[in-house]
């Protein structure tokens, strides 16, 4: 029975129309996986047995991730602020200070995780994993520096909805984006799907 079963599973797999239900129900189970996973290892067994190298990982993160995005507040969007430790106030609209503070829990450091753990576990050519998960890497701490930036962006016109930035627009929008880049792998290198091209006719 269970040979037939797995027949059945990797006969419906073969079967185009059903391949991106299998692969998009693969993504959730493994992002669960892992949350659930690090969930344990946070807070129920403390990093262990690696805490002191985690915590130094997460101080050396925050203090990266405050740097680019002072530096973006100030050199892009020229906005005028202040800071403290890792601390960014600044004038809102109401003529009060807002704060937003890049503390370690802001890091990047478990989105890389959960780049990491999805893409080594989920199928592909390993030879463009090499490089595709290191870019993973990259855009992850870009999407990071957008959502400090566009929080405080967010609270000079609307300072007492930090909840709303922080936890429902900024927060979905990091596993939009981790998403869309497994989109994009599993089309175009896991299943390498071409992207069709207009003949010179059209």
């Amino acid at each position: 029975m269970k040979s037939i079963n797995k027949d059945r599973i990797k006969e419906l797999y073969a079967d185009k129309r059903y391949q991106s239900l299998f692969d998009v129900g693969l993504f959730f189970v493994l992002i669960f996986s892992f949350h659930l996973l690090y969930n344990i290892w946070n807070y129920k067994l403390d990093y262990w047995p690696i805490k002191g190298t985690v915590d130094k990982l997460f101080a050396w993160a925050s203090a990266l991730l405050f740097d680019q995005s002072t530096w973006t507040l100030e050199h892009i969007f020229r906005m005028d602020f202040f800071t403290k430790d890792q601390t960014i106030a600044f004038m809102n609209n109401e003529g009060t200070y807002s704060m937003v503070t890049v503390a370690p829990e802001c890091t990047s450091l478990k989105q890389w995780m959960h780049w990491l753990f999805l893409m080594l576990i989920f199928p592909g050519p390993w030879k463009h994993k090499a490089w595709y998960i290191p870019l993973g890497l990259v855009i992850v701490e870009f999407t990071n520096v957008v959502r400090i930036v566009g929080i405080a962006l967010f609270l000079r016109p609307f300072p007492h909805d930090f909840a709303l930035a922080h936890d429902g627009i900024f927060k979905v929008m990091f596993y939009v984006v981790i998403f869309l880049m497994w989109a994009l792998w599993n089309d175009r290198f896991h299943h390498k799907k071409s992207i069709p091209r207009k003949s010179p006719s059209e």
